[in-house]
């Protein structure tokens, strides 16, 4: 909120907010994605591998750095001065992250792993 010339508080669009916040979860989702399709293929995970001492890891994170960038530059200008509903922003980056946080178990991803 803003104090305006008036003495009053005027509301400012939450729209730019709700952008970083839908972006971090489709970065986790997308970390998680790719986690799992790491463990499921194996010529993927080693085409993941950028920096041989990091292994797969550098690509997955790269790769989620630049698609929450992007993400978020897109969902920044069309949620330009909107104002979406706080508790449906939140709610739905809650399960973005939940879902991409599951992704990422080993519990998960080692029953798409190729079997030996």
């Amino acid at each position: 909120m803003m104090k305006s010339s008036e003495g009053s508080f005027a509301e400012r669009p939450f729209g730019q907010v709700a952008a970083v916040f839908l972006a971090a979860g489709i970065g986790a989702l997308v970390l998680g994605i790719l986690t799992t399709l790491a463990e499921a293929n194996e010529s993927f995970k080693s085409w993941l591998e950028w920096s041989t001492s990091v292994g797969s890891l550098s690509g997955k994170t790269i790769i989620e750095v630049i698609v929450f960038v992007v993400a978020w530059a897109v969902l920044g200008i069309g949620l330009r001065g909107k104002s979406p509903k706080p508790t449906s922003i939140f709610t739905l980056t809650a399960v973005l992250v939940a879902v991409g946080l599951v992704l990422t178990f080993p519990t998960f991803f080692q029953a798409f792993a190729p079997g030996e």
